[in-house]
């Protein structure tokens, strides 16, 4: 099997960072107007209630000004939400800006929840098959479509944008099993894959899997600062019409969306860019806004017991866990690594953390993501067990340690003196220090032998295959340190998962094993401890219809459906 090359260029260090402070409550949702040619700067500014509303476009040579009451006639949903902008371009995007790139861009299909009747949902592709060898993967695409640019989607579009991806994205890693792509006629693309790989689960990852207009595209690589002013040009049912920075982002829709716009729909979408989860809490309450995507963990007991709300408690993606750095003792020592990972208290831990909101993780794959498995074992609490094991390791009299957790994320903050605690019980003592992820991310990669000894993180699949990310990333083994900041090295574990991710989609049976082989061991030698998976909470008002949460899309919601009544 080829190597796999996952390139995280440094949004992912971004998606991360934003992404601490959006899960201190629950988990987050999370220019020139997109219906132009997308040439020419803009400039926009929209206020997000009352007063006026100025709207200049340079692009076209002339300025316009509304005002608020003029735009009293459609229907707005209004959303707060902590998602800010890294980046409009959708090729390197790999931040929260996904919330509402997800909205005016689509990929081929998109994966639907774990309980829905049907695995996909077809967008831009209306079709598609691989060969019994998982080796080609043939798109059928939907025909008539337009881009908000007005140029065709075609075979050659779809081309373009995942070569571009792979050139510069931000997720292009995603596509590394992809050795050619081959227009073989307007509507039908064709994937030549180098070994096999569960394709319609890459084309439907929110990061990296979007199709551009083939016109952007080569504005973009002219100029890689096109998209910045707020340019876009995808298919999706929105369009970008205004977008002013740290503040708000006002999409509406896109008249000859192929969709349709039957039924109840909303004309606008205005997002609130509202980084206090006491200020999102205080405008929902008070009607500013008809949806907000970050409460305070606190506030959600109290909206399941008021009439007029639906709290929505969904499992998520976002897996807690914490590296042991396995380069020098003691945590070199497996036992050791055993040890600290029996006294834990994981339910004290969920409780005080994200307020229960959790379950105890099963390793680093989240509960719903392939391969999750209920046999992958998980610790208990057991301090004598904890001090015998540190007796064997001659560690009887105790040593210490230093605990690095991202200060932006309040959930960390608030269980890491429950691991302190539980390490004293047993003789360790725990020196906890709040430092920025990126400070972590920096001392972590730049210099392992001396890095901390243990390192919180917060992390989730790029796609809806957690083998060939989490499992890979965060602990397969490789020259230099590239996400497996445990430094773990393991050649059994290593074989396990590249031999599991080839036979995904040849023979899948056979990969679960595998992969369940590999999560079993990686448990058992424990280079890292696993903490929890966290809820996905929303709280939603009853006047709102048509909210899905999907947990394959988690800084996503999708406002297609959406309307307030």
């Amino acid at each position: 099997m080829k190597p796999r090359v996952h390139n995280r260029a440094p949004f992912r260090l971004l998606i991360l960072l934003v992404a601490l402070t959006m899960l201190a409550a629950a988990c987050s949702s999370s220019g020139d107007s997109g219906e132009g040619d997308g040439s020419g700067d803009t400039t926009t500014t929209a206020a997000s209630s009352g007063g006026e509303t100025t709207t200049t476009a340079a692009s076209g040579g002339s300025e316009t000004t509304t005002t608020a009451a003029e735009a009293t006639g459609p229907k707005v949903l209004k959303v707060a939400t902590t998602a800010n902008i890294t980046t409009w371009d959708p090729v390197k995007s790999f931040s929260t800006e996904a919330l509402y790139l997800a909205n005016i861009y689509e990929g081929l299909l998109r994966i639907n929840p774990p309980d829905a009747a049907e695995q996909f949902t077809p967008l831009l592709a209306e079709s598609w098959e691989a060969s019994e060898d998982g080796l080609t993967w043939t798109f059928n695409l939907r025909s008539g479509v337009v881009f908000h640019d007005g140029a065709p989607m075609d075979a050659a579009a779809v081309k373009a944008s995942i070569d571009a991806v792979k050139e510069r994205g931000g997720a292009g890693f995603i596509w590394a099993p992809v050795d050619s792509i081959e227009v073989v006629d307007g509507l039908t693309v064709q994937f030549n894959l180098s070994y096999s790989a569960p394709m319609e689960l890459i084309a439907g990852s929110t990061y990296g899997a979007w199709i551009v207009s083939p016109n952007a595209l080569e504005a973009a690589a002219a100029d890689d600062t096109y998209f910045e002013t707020g340019v876009e040009a995808g298919t999706g049912p929105w369009v970008l019409e205004s977008y002013t920075p740290d503040t708000e982002i006002l999409l509406t829709q896109f008249t000859e969306y192929w969709g349709g716009w039957d039924g109840e729909r909303s004309d606008k979408v205005l997002l609130s860019i509202v980084p206090e989860a006491v200020q999102q809490q205080q405008m929902l309450e008070g009607g500013q806004v008809d949806l907000a995507t970050r409460l305070p963990l606190e506030a959600t007991a109290e909206f399941a017991d008021r009439d007029g709300y639906t709290v929505v408690n969904e499992t998520s993606w976002f897996n807690y866990l914490a590296y042991f750095n396995t380069l020098r003792p003691p945590l070199d020592n497996p036992k050791v690594r055993q040890a600290l990972s029996m006294a834990i208290p994981y339910d004290d831990v969920i409780a005080v953390g994200p307020l229960g909101l959790a379950t105890q993780a099963r390793g680093p794959v989240p509960k719903g993501v392939w391969p999750y498995s209920e046999s992958t074992p998980q610790y208990t609490q057991d301090l004598e067990a904890a001090r015998t094991l540190l007796e064997e390791a001659g560690l009887a009299d105790g040593f210490s340690l230093r605990l690095t957790y991202a200060a932006e994320n309040e959930i960390e903050g608030r269980f890491a003196p429950v691991l302190q605690a539980a390490f004293a019980e047993i003789g360790v003592d725990l020196q906890v220090e709040a430092i920025g992820f990126g400070q972590q991310w920096e001392e972590a990669k730049s210099d392992p032998a001396n890095a901390q000894d243990m390192f919180v993180v917060l992390y989730w699949p790029t796609y809806a295959d957690a083998g060939t990310d989490n499992l890979w990333s965060l602990f397969r083994s490789s020259e230099a340190p590239f996400f497996n900041l445990s430094y773990w090295n393991n050649p059994t574990y290593d074989k396990l998962i590249d031999d599991a991710g080839a036979l995904t989609v040849t023979d899948p049976d056979e990969s679960f094993r595998l992969y369940g082989e590999a999560q079993t061991l990686l448990v058992d030698e424990a280079p890292g401890v696993f903490f929890f998976d966290a809820d996905a909470v929303y709280v939603v008002p009853d006047h709102v219809s048509g909210f899905d949460y999907n947990m394959n899309y988690p800084f996503s919601l999708f406002f297609y459906p959406m309307t307030a009544g």
